[in-house]
């Protein structure tokens, strides 16, 4: 048998690496993962002098946290794969293309597992659901119910639609924040340039002079002046109070508390609104259309979202119909979660049987209204930035200059 070099990772996350003898590089994977440890890179001896530099490359030391999957990379994936399943190769042959195309060696390394489980008898959900952190709950089950009705091409299409229009939904709301947060650092980079090299200068002169200062120039360089001499600490206390600040937000606590504020925010507030009813109604009609049955339709789209009080919703909802009740009366009496536009239609949808349909168009709905608040938005957010920017400038101004207006009229 062949020998065989390998680089794998532990369950502690200790890496490990060595050599063996095995039929195949499939069958030394198998018998690692038997083994309780994930391969990270298998090559055989004899076939390239150069592995020993290969599996020295940079990239192996990047922590697995840092390689991310991202969504358009899932994106693509899926729809490459059901369209080669659609042109009549094979599922195994299709993931393996994929291997060899993708520039992740995460997601390569994922694609290949998944690849050998199928060619174990295991079924292509059972095999994604091992990469949770890839492959999201409604992915699973939609690739599931396509599996057991023969029609695993059009469950893929369908996913790599619900993928498509989720990117486009993110991409929408975070381009709104890119430009005040580029205005915002830009502000206060510029401003820590002129405390640390303008001021210094305008204070000797005002010390020479003896000029009176008004309180507005007293703050300006006090600040400057503690710029200048704690330095190092301002900067170390500012990275404590961001981590401090990270931490809270990934808490329990914080995440409740974030909910909460985006929720009752004035225009954030409305463009969550319209964002979360989005996501719900094109991830439910994705996977009632698929075949999953409605409770677990609601268990997972629950997962899809991000606010616990959207997820309490969905968590009453599911109660209801277990009840025997209708999902609408879940979402017409969620306040000023839902629209109550959503409740009513989910409603009209439940009693003509075209719920699917139903949803398909609210989601339609929600994702133009997301694109239009976010250009209103972005419409209202740059003048505001002016003024802003015009007030910062024009105090600074005025605090430099005053001292020197009032040298004048003393004369």
């Amino acid at each position: 048998m062949p020998l065989y070099h390998y680089k794998a990772r532990d369950k502690s996350g200790n890496d490990m690496d060595g050599n063996r003898e095995a039929k195949d590089k499939y069958d030394l994977a198998r018998a690692l993962r038997a083994e309780g440890v994930l391969p990270i890179f298998i090559s055989e001896t004899g076939a390239d002098k150069s592995v020993g530099w290969r599996s020295k490359k940079i990239n192996d030391y990047i922590p697995s946290f840092l390689k991310r999957v991202s969504l358009e990379e899932k994106l693509n994936f899926t729809r490459n794969i059901a369209v080669m399943i659609g042109a009549g190769v094979s599922l195994s042959k299709a993931l393996e293309v994929m291997a060899r195309q993708t520039q992740n060696d995460k997601f390569k390394t994922v694609i290949l597992a998944i690849t050998d489980a199928i060619k174990n008898g295991r079924s292509f959900a059972d095999a994604i659901g091992e990469h949770k952190t890839v492959f999201p709950k409604f992915y699973q089950e939609m690739v599931r119910a396509g599996e057991k009705s023969g029609k695993l091409e059009e469950s893929l299409k369908l996913i790599a639609l619900q993928l498509k229009k989720d990117y486009a939904l993110r991409r929408k709301v975070r381009g709104a924040m890119v430009y005040p947060v580029i205005v915002m650092i830009a502000m206060v980079g510029i401003g820590i340039l002129m405390l640390i090299y303008v001021v210094p200068t305008l204070i000797t002169t005002f010390e020479e002079l003896k000029v009176q200062l008004p309180l507005s120039t007293r703050l300006i360089i006090f600040v400057s002046q503690s710029i200048l001499q704690s330095g190092l600490i301002l900067l170390a206390g500012a990275a404590v109070a961001g981590y401090g600040a990270y931490r809270w937000a990934k808490s329990k606590m914080g995440k409740t508390q974030l909910d909460w504020l985006f929720t009752h925010l004035p225009v954030i507030k409305g463009i969550n609104q319209k964002f979360n009813s989005a996501r719900t109604c094109r991830t439910l009609s994705s996977l009632i259309s698929s075949g999953v049955d409605i409770l677990e339709a609601i268990s997972i789209t629950k997962e899809v979202l991000q606010n616990h009080l959207y997820q309490n919703i969905l968590d009453d909802a599911r109660a209801k119909i277990q009840r025997g009740e209708t999902i609408s009366k879940a979402f017409l009496s969620s306040g000023e979660l839902y629209p109550s536009l959503v409740g009513e239609m989910i409603g009209i949808g439940e009693e003509t049987g075209e719920l699917s349909q139903m949803l398909l168009r609210l989601a339609s709905f929600y994702e133009s209204e997301v694109s239009q608040a976010t250009k209103d938005l972005s419409t209202v957010i740059e003048p505001a930035l002016m003024i802003l920017m015009g007030v910062v400038v024009g105090f600074f101004a005025v605090s430099m200059i005053s001292p020197m207006y009032n040298l004048v009229g003393a004369f």
